[in-house]
């Protein structure tokens, strides 16, 4: 379905549609969370959350403005990634049938994943060991009580480095899209709405030794600069 859109449509619609789909998403799920944890909280709730206070209205006015350009440019490489597939500049393919000399669908999840997140880990110190991205990065750490709308409220060029491995993956190799676009929908934009929560979860304490968690993230938005 997916490569169907972007053989159909072309770059710019497709980018257009996805873009104001990925609005729409991300009103539903930030702003759900937010409505029951931020602008209706009950006193239960409220004793998870990691820093007492609450954003001001203005930091999350801030926050839905940068996540709609973080957006904006967020969305261009998944719409060209799909353009490209479509027309054979990459090895991109849709559906279950699995295109020659592809991996089975279970090792390109696992190559998806780990390279993604290892490719996000070094962006992301990059970010914060060098005066160019730090200029860039610093504009995400404004936000240092960040609430659900914080996950992509970042500048232009933090989110379009972030989506590369959209088109670096399937350009090195076989990779089914529908695969592709629904780990990078859940696990990391899923994953990064629970990063930017703000509270405690009961399911996944702050004190395992392996996951990162809602807790670190902030402390790590509250206390990061540059070099640290």
């Amino acid at each position: 379905m997916l490569c169907e859109i972007g053989a159909e449509l072309g770059f710019f619609a497709t980018w257009m549609i996805m873009t104001a789909l990925g609005l729409l998403s991300m009103l539903i799920l930030s702003g759900t969370l937010f409505y029951f944890y931020y602008w209706k909280p009950t006193f239960e709730l409220w004793q998870f959350k990691s820093n007492p206070k609450f954003p001001s209205p203005l930091l999350v006015k801030k926050e839905i403005i940068h996540m709609c350009k973080g957006l904006i440019v967020a969305t261009l490489c998944p719409a060209f990634t799909l353009a490209a597939s479509s027309a054979g500049w990459s090895h991109g393919y849709c559906g279950l049938e699995a295109k020659e000399a592809a991996m089975p669908l279970y090792m390109q999840a696992i190559l998806v994943f780990f390279f993604t997140d290892f490719y996000e880990y070094v962006y992301h110190a990059i970010g914060h060991s060098f005066s160019f991205f730090w200029e860039v990065h610093r504009h995400h750490h404004r936000f240092y009580n960040p609430s659900p709308f914080a996950v992509i409220a970042d500048e232009y060029l933090d989110q379009f480095v972030r989506t590369w491995p959209m088109v670096i993956l399937p350009a090195i190799t076989p990779i089914n899209m529908d695969l592709l676009f629904v780990i990078f929908a859940t696990l990391f934009y899923g994953y990064g709405v629970y990063l930017h929560w703000g509270y405690e979860s009961t399911l996944l304490s702050a004190h395992n030794p392996i996951f990162n968690t809602a807790y670190h993230h902030y402390v790590h938005h509250a206390v990061s600069a540059k070099n640290r």
